[in-house]
Order: structure tokens, then C-alpha cells, then sequence
């Protein structure tokens, strides 16, 4: 079964080949590809961007988007019969929620392919959009050095299967207790920013704002980056928090463009399951 579950269980050649498919969808190719297809999305109404380019992007490709809030899957139904009747109608179910058991759970039991659309623990669908945009701005952004400033969490975690995945270089800065197990951390964000490319980082919890007071990205810290260097915050940030104002209003900020190949990249994950999931032959990997 085709799933895109997170990075750890894909390869390199998988997620170039989501780069492809999206390069052809901006070509006008697959306009068709859902037209008769059904694909269900369990989505909190908190929910923007991904869920707008998911929606999206099923509508231009003929498909028709079938969405329930996520506490639909909460109920007291097992997901094993939630599973066994969506197999009937469903051709791909897309699913925002913050248990990663749950993702697995309707994994075990879908006849159709399941696309994590983001859990507690990680982001997979957002990560490789970054990394596609990346691909279109930088020279070639697997050679970049990467430093994510923040907690451990669904976004740095991403960060982390991309760079096993890919091989990219990344480090972490944080107070103790915040880190990531298995990659460099520093304490110092001013040694921290040193000799890095691209600088990333994630919304705090207001239990944690104090204990990151001395962590906030602004100009003056991206100024002792390479040159060069850009700042990717995960959507939504808040200035005065992890980032300042003027750092956002700096070029330093990739800019709310850099999110746009949100939609063509989320349309080429659900090609590319679908396709696999038919055993069309993209190579000896599978999402």
C-alpha cells in the first residue's frame, strides 16, 4: 500500500520524484488524474493552509474533496469499521490529527492510501513542500547547512527525517530539556547561527516563551549567518516571539510566496500514492 505516513519510511528517490510530478503539474499535466475519484479529509477547523491547498488542489484535479472535522474520528466507532466502509466509496483518505496512533491505525485497516496531513510528532507533506521550494530558490539546498531554533517537535522532528532522509547538514538550538535526540544542539543562538544557510523555526507554547527569551531569531542574528541565508518560519509564527518584526520585514524572510507550491506539492503526493498504489513503475521505491 502507497501511504505517506512521514519521511522515515520513504526514500531520497521518493521525494525527488514528488518534485517531478509537481514540476509536471505546473506544466498542466494530471489535470484529470482524480476526475470520478473521491478522496475523504478529516481536518480541525483550525486548519488553514494545508487543508486549503489539499481541498484545492483535489478540486483542479477533477476529484472530489469529502471533509469531516478530525473528532469524527474520536467517536466510539473502532477505525477498523470506519476503514471497512470508506474502502467502498474512499480513494485516498487524507488525515490531520494529532495522534500518530490513529495515523497507523487507519494505515492497518484502509484498502485505499492514507496521507498524514500533519500529528504531534510530525509534518511530512510540509517539510517536502519547504524542500521543493527550497529546490527553486537555492543552488542546490541538500548542500545547504540548516539550523532549526525551537522545541522538539512535529516541525524540528521533520526537519530531522529530512536530513536522515536527504543528507543535509542540521542543528538544533534550544535551552535544555527542548532538544532532539541524535543531532548537534546549541545553547548559544549567536554561535548557533554561525556558518548556516537556512534557519528555521516553530511557534512556541506559551508555557515556553520565557525559557526561549534569549532565542528569538531577528535581523541582527540573521545578519551573523552566511550570506545568503534565509529565514523559514513554520506558519503560523508570531513576531516577538520565536521571530521579531524586523526580521519578518527583512529579506531574510522567504516570504509568504515561498508557501505557494503548497498546492502543486500536495496534489503530486497524492498522484504519486495513487499512482503506486496502481503499481505504475516510478523505480524500486514506494511512498
Amino acid at each position: 500500500m502507497s501511504n505517506l505516513v512521514d519521511l522515515s519510511s520513504i526514500h531520497k528517490e521518493d521525494i525527488f520524484e514528488i518534485f517531478h510530478l509537481a514540476d509536471k503539474i505546473q506544466e498542466g499535466k494530471f489535470k484529470d488524474f482524480l476526475n470520478g475519484k473521491s478522496i475523504v479529509l478529516f481536518f480541525p477547523n483550525t486548519s488553514i493552509r494545508t487543508r486549503v491547498a489539499f481541498e484545492k488542489g483535489i478540486y483542479l484535479l477533477g476529484g472530489q474533496p469529502i471533509l469531516f472535522p478530525t473528532e469524527t474520528l474520536d467517536k466510539k466507532e473502532k477505525l477498523e469499521d470506519v476503514c471497512g466502509y470508506l474502502n467502498n466509496w474512499a480513494d485516498a483518505v487524507i488525515v490531520r490529527h494529532r495522534s500518530m496512533n490513529v495515523i497507523r491505525e487507519l494505515v492497518r485497516y484502509s484498502a485505499v492510501p492514507i496521507i498524514n496531513a500533519m500529528t504531534d510528532i510530525n509534518h511530512p507533506c510540509e517539510i517536502i513542500s519547504d524542500m521543493y521550494s527550497l529546490s527553486k530558490i537555492r543552488v542546490d539546498f541538500t548542500k545547504d547547512k540548516y539550523l532549526y531554533c525551537g522545541k522538539s517537535g512535529n516541525i524540528g522532528l521533520s526537519w530531522k527525517e529530512a536530513a536522515n532522509v536527504i543528507g543535509f547538514e542540521l542543528a538544533q538550538c534550544c535551552p535544555k530539556g527542548c532538544e532532539m535526540e541524535g543531532i548537534q544542539t546549541f545553547r548559544d543562538i549567536k554561535e548557533a547561527v554561525k556558518g548556516k544557510d537556512i534557519i528555521c523555526t516553530d511557534s512556541l507554547p506559551a508555557n515556553i516563551l520565557r525559557d526561549f527569551e534569549h532565542y528569538q531569531i531577528t535581523k541582527e542574528i540573521m545578519d551573523m549567518a552566511n550570506v545568503n541565508a534565509i529565514l523559514n518560519p513554520c506558519p503560523p509564527f508570531y513576531r516577538g516571539e520565536e521571530v521579531s518584526k524586523d526580521v519578518i520585514d527583512s529579506d531574510y524572510f522567504v516570504g509568504y510566496h515561498f508557501k505557494k507550491y503548497l498546492l502543486e506539492v500536495q496534489q503530486a503526493i497524492m498522484i504519486y500514492c495513487l499512482m503506486n498504489e496502481k503499481g505504475v513503475s516510478h523505480g524500486e521505491t514506494k511512498c
